[in-house]
């Protein structure tokens, strides 16, 4: 796409340079034996997964998690470098392409184990070992001790790695606390039955983004880092243990395409949801649900950003536009720019998804594939 083009109705804008912010950041309370692992799944979280991935081999990082296969050969294809683990199911008549493409498979489950340890493959299968330790989504089951060693001895199988996961090390409560400190506990009682066995046990890891922030104490190979890596939190009532300085990497931008005037009890938008108690100057953006722009935020006195000033959106969110009330605003004309994401913390991610009742990863994975990405790197924007 031609360059003009690139911000000609709405877009979003990376900033490359805030992402190594986020990494020095994160590096600071890791200890320094302990590599970070970028999760870039679902489009790197909505920041682009190719361009953050080359940004992140540049600075140094050359560990990768991604949600599918697709996700992986994608990364390859485009000459990322590195280990690529897929945290989720890939199906055993695909497992060629994880051996072909030089990737890492997550073992999901005690069928699944078994299952691989019947066919034959062309070379062995890269592995890491995924252990339910209580959030009981995936993995086997951390009490199945006996199974786990037989995986390591598999003639079609080449374990890398043991991992498990936290599921509220996001939370302060007594309860979640308890919680998070026994899956810590079968976590590590397990790799030390492993080792006590002398099985090798791969790279070992624990912690996502608030296993980093709240357990950093924690030592192991790896931390796989996504939410925070991208400076957002998961949502405004997130608990933080250790408060770094992150930078958001990401803003949501579009134009104004129009402005009008409204006279008193004149109605706006679909449903009608929306009445001017006055007259009123309105304008209408150029981004809307089918770019990823939530209609639940509709009649919700969410604010946008022109320039430095804000305005409030009006009316229903529909599929290509939304609408907003600038009667405050002087010398707002036709082709401005409006963010409704970003603007040094203004508008903030984290608030968005409040006010869309939901949590910053649904918000940010869910942009539009028609927006736009432009990418700053040291203040040089690229296509």
């Amino acid at each position: 796409m031609k360059n003009e083009l690139l911000m000609d109705r709405a877009w979003v804008e990376i900033d490359l340079n805030n992402l190594k912010h986020n990494i020095m950041e994160i590096k600071k309370i890791i200890s320094p034996k302990t590599k970070i692992m970028a999760v870039v799944k679902a489009n790197a979280y909505g920041h682009g997964m190719i361009e953050i991935s080359h940004k992140l081999n540049n600075i140094g990082i050359f560990d990768f998690a991604v949600a599918t296969l697709e996700e992986a050969i994608s990364l390859r294809e485009n000459n990322i470098k590195g280990n690529i683990l897929i945290l989720g199911y890939t199906s055993i008549e695909n497992l060629k392409y994880v051996i072909e493409y030089d990737l890492i498979q997550t073992i999901v489950d005690e069928e699944y184990a078994k299952n691989i340890a019947t066919i034959k493959l062309n070379k062995k299968l890269k592995v890491h070992i995924k252990i339910n330790t209580g959030m009981n989504r995936i993995g086997i089951h951390y009490s199945k001790i006996d199974f786990i060693k037989q995986i390591y001895n598999y003639d079609n199988i080449d374990v890398l790695g043991i991992f498990s996961h936290l599921c509220v090390a996001d939370s302060n409560k007594k309860s979640d606390i308890k919680f998070t400190n026994l899956q810590i506990k079968r976590f590590y009682s397990l790799i030390d039955e492993l080792k006590s066995n002398d099985i090798n046990v791969g790279k070992v890891h624990l912690q996502s983004s608030y296993g980093v922030l709240n357990y950093s104490e924690l030592e192991f190979d790896y931390v796989r880092t996504g939410i925070i890596m991208y400076g957002v939190h998961s949502d405004l009532k997130s608990y933080c243990k250790k408060n770094i300085s992150l930078l958001p990497v990401l803003s949501l931008k579009a134009r104004v395409s129009s402005i009008k005037e409204i006279y008193k009890n004149e109605t706006v938008s679909y449903g009608r949801k929306y009445k001017a108690s006055n007259k009123e100057k309105i304008a209408t953006i150029s981004i809307g649900y089918a770019d990823g722009y939530p209609r639940n935020l509709s009649c919700k006195n969410v604010k946008v950003l022109v320039g430095n000033e804000y305005a409030e959106i009006i009316g229903m969110i529909c599929m290509d536009q939304l609408v907003i009330n600038v009667s405050n605003i002087k010398n707002i004309k036709q082709g401005d720019i409006v963010t409704l994401i970003g603007a040094d913390n203004q508008v903030t991610a984290e608030m968005i998804a409040s006010k869309s009742g939901t949590i910053t990863y649904e918000l940010l994975s869910g942009l539009g594939k028609r927006l736009n990405y432009v990418f700053i790197d040291d203040k040089i924007l690229s296509k």
